[in-house]
């Protein structure tokens, strides 16, 4: 068994970019070899910021015959489409098979693919596999036909230790075959672009990779970020600090260096009075710097550099230039910071009207409106102040006009929550308009005071109207407006915080508010967001491990609209059928519905009319409609309230009536036949009336 060595070495891959791009590679080449009939042990695919390397281990050193089946035209078909098949395959009629398929007698070949060497198989599949790699983003060289990442310097590609004869180029003299101009490729490589630089010449992958190690190249990404995690904690713990945890940070660093060597720099005191969000969001995505805090949790002082080399010094020109770096940074956000408190929010909402939120909704100063009447309104039934809930619903979306959220759009929200509080807005109001975008996703904080409550829940339901309303609706994957979002948000507001809210008066209000032509139907636009909102809740409940089809049983019923009213009916459906009278009680329903199911159809009818008590014969007949009639009422009554559990036990009370009716009774006696599926249909109903129970499984 041999293996295969290969890596394409180029100028920096964006680090977004690399882990995909690595995946992608050991796709390409495993699925090409695949293809060729050739099994392998392991493939491992690496990347550091200049190199895509793959190893194939375990690779036979010839590729065994293939046997590829083709299919053909149908027997019938015209003779050209047939002459067609058989110049393809190189088969004559005679080689060929009929066989019988569901579209009739079809042409089938079966073409035997030689073997041979694996090396002569590989020019090719290196060939497919580099123009194949699906980047998002490519750029071409002045001279180059072919999009590529970023200038290909060289392709190292081993088979079993030899050289495999490859020639490549994106250029055209290699594209359009004629090999003009066309590199080789090469059994070395290169290390560290400062620390050294010179070629290497490689064997194989283990030698590969302990000799890129000499020169300065962590080649394993995954150990890459264990060093720049074990070296900014070690420098941090001798400084008395603690690093501040950011994985999508320690990601990317991990794609920026070949070799980590991390340093602790110096933040100026005069800047440690700005928001720390500030500078930690300018020092994050400006620089790549690693925020560090004290024992307190407060930000510190100082922050971590990981360079891509070492010096002679200590790193000592490294701080320094990245202070320097840093201080021209901080200096800007400390600018916005100081003049953005010059201008109260309250001045900066004008200032929202040309901001357009969509241009068949109206801008953003509109949707402020809309917002600040939608949180009003909502504020009694969520126990908040309605007048506080105006005012940060009218103040929540003023900093989007701020140089600071300009410059950083992220800190949206938060930064107005500071200015809120330095001109002297309550704190409830404040933290609103910091909170009123949350919970922006599944791993998000979700907000629970009451202000913060009835602010969020006005922006999305405002969003979730508007967008419907102009039938801007999710389709498929796209999601433009983020409208699946929002609508988990609600759904996350109403759950966690336990809130009683009737959505369709929410939504009906959150329509009401438009005051723009061409507005699709109110009541149309209010059902179908009842009905998105309850698909998400059933992706969201599915996600917590709650059986789907409990899930449907409840809401099929419909015309719930109470989102903590629909969970704990399905709480309580599930308790019920893990009960010996549910079990038995949903085997009746299944029993019932059969046998109306099978007796409609003989008869060719919609349903079997009311019951006739006074055509009973027999007492368990009688004693079945009776425990239905009793319990109609308290039934209605015990739904109405909310109380799920309580309608449950009064079905489990039926059990017994039931099991003596399907005992005794013989419903098919033609004198009772119509009067007992009448009555089948009643016990049917009533269950309905608590669950879908046709949709529970098992």
């Amino acid at each position: 068994m041999a293996e295969f060595l290969l890596e394409l070495f180029s100028e920096e891959i964006p680090a977004r970019m690399q882990a995909r791009a690595a995946e992608d590679l050991k796709a390409l080449v495993t699925d090409a070899l695949k293809a060729a009939g050739l099994a392998f042990d392991r493939a491992e695919a690496f990347v550091t910021p200049r190199r895509l390397t793959l190893v194939v281990d375990g690779l036979p050193a010839m590729r065994p015959d293939v046997v590829e089946e083709r299919k053909g035209p149908k027997v019938d078909a015209p003779q050209q489409a047939i002459d067609g098949f058989l110049k393809a395959t190189g088969l004559t009629l005679e080689q060929c098979e009929q066989r019988d398929t569901p579209k009739g007698k079809i042409w089938f070949a079966n073409l035997t693919i030689p073997g041979g060497p694996t090396a002569d198989l590989l020019p090719e599949v290196i060939r497919k596999a580099i123009l194949g790699l699906p980047w998002p983003k490519s750029m071409r060289a002045a001279e180059e036909v072919v999009r590529w990442v970023r200038p290909l310097h060289h392709v190292l590609a081993l088979f079993d230790g030899t050289l495999v004869p490859f020639r490549y180029d994106l250029h055209k003299p290699d594209i359009d075959g004629s090999g003009e101009g066309a590199k080789s490729a090469v059994d070395s490589t290169v290390g560290h672009r400062f620390l050294a630089p010179g070629r290497i010449a490689v064997t194989g992958f283990a030698d590969y990779k302990a000799k890129l190690r000499d020169a300065y190249v962590v080649l394993d990404r995954e150990e890459r970020k264990a060093l720049i995690k074990a070296q900014v904690e070690q420098q941090a713990q001798a400084a008395r600090l603690a690093l501040r945890d950011d994985p999508g940070l320690l990601e990317e660093v991990a794609g920026l260096v070949e070799w980590p060597v991390a340093y602790l720099g110096r933040i100026d005191d005069a800047f440690m009075a700005v928001p720390e969000e500030v500078l930690v969001t300018s020092m994050r995505t400006h620089q790549r710097y690693f925020a560090l805090e004290g024992g307190d949790g407060k930000l510190a002082a100082r922050f971590a550099v990981v360079a891509n080399t070492q010096t002679k010094d200590d790193g000592a020109t490294v701080i320094d230039g990245n202070e320097r770096v840093l201080r021209a940074r901080l200096s800007d956000a400390k600018f916005f910071w100081d003049q953005d408190r010059k201008t109260p929010l309250e001045s900066r909402v004008k200032s929202l009207e040309p901001i357009i939120f969509h241009a068949k909704l109206g801008s953003v100063a509109q949707k402020v409106e809309r917002m600040a009447a939608l949180a009003a309104g909502l504020a009694p039934a969520l126990d908040a102040d309605p007048a506080k809930a105006d005012r940060a619903a009218r103040l929540a979306k003023a900093d989007l006009t701020s140089e600071m959220v300009g410059e950083f759009p992220e800190l949206q929200g938060l930064m107005g929550r500071y200015y809120a509080l330095a001109q002297g807005e309550p704190a409830d109001v404040a933290e609103a308009i910091a909170d009123h975008y949350k919970p922006v996703g599944p791993g998000d904080r979700c907000p629970t005071a009451p202000v913060s409550i009835a602010v969020a829940l006005a922006d999305k339901l405002d969003t979730l109207a508007g967008f419907f309303a102009i039938d801007e609706k999710p389709t498929g994957s796209r999601d433009p407006y983020a409208l699946r979002r929002a609508a988990l948000g609600v759904i996350r507001l109403i759950t966690e915080n336990k809130l009683s809210l009737p959505l369709r008066a929410a939504f009906g209000a959150a329509w009401d508010a438009y005051r723009v032509d061409g507005l699709r139907d109110k009541a149309v636009v209010v059902e179908e967001l009842l009905s998105f909102i309850a698909d998400r809740l059933k992706v969201a409940m599915r996600e917590k491990g709650v059986r789907h089809d409990l899930i449907d049983a409840v809401f099929a019923v419909g015309g719930e609209d109470d989102l903590l009213r629909l969970l704990g009916r399905v709480d309580a459906l599930a308790a019920f059928l893990g009960s010996e009278d549910g079990a038995n009680l949903l085997t009746a329903y299944r029993r019932a519905g059969n046998i109306v199911r099978i007796e409609r159809k003989k008869d060719g009818a919609e349903g079997f009319g009311d019951v006739d008590p006074g055509r009973f014969a027999m007492a368990e007949e009688r004693a079945l409609f009776e425990r239905l009639e009793a319990d109609a009422q308290p039934l209605r009554a015990a739904l109405a309230a909310g109380d799920f559990a309580g309608a449950m036990t009064m079905l489990a009370g039926w059990r017994p009536a039931v099991d003596a009716f399907f005992d005794a009774v013989l419903v098919n006696d033609p004198a009772q036949r119509r009067n007992r599926l009448a009555l089948l249909e009643d016990l049917a109903r009533s269950m309905d009336a608590v669950a879908d129970f046709s949709r529970v499984e098992g």
